[in-house]
């Protein structure tokens, strides 16, 4: 029981390092990542599309 004990005391105390992002770099750092979904996304698409219309030369 000891060692659990001890293990989320050692939890807590990490959690309470870690430098949490405040709410503006929160949405900044959440805009960014949904752009780079969607322009890898597209980009992805566009080489499949290439490929199939390529293949489909064949």
């Amino acid at each position: 029981m000891k060692k659990i004990k001890a293990f989320f005391k050692g939890v807590n105390k990490e959690s309470k390092a870690v430098r949490w992002p405040d709410g503006k770099l929160l949405v900044k750092y959440s805009c960014i990542t949904i752009v780079m979904l969607v322009f890898f996304g597209l980009f992805f698409y566009g080489l499949d599309a290439l490929f199939a219309a390529i293949r489909g030369m064949f």
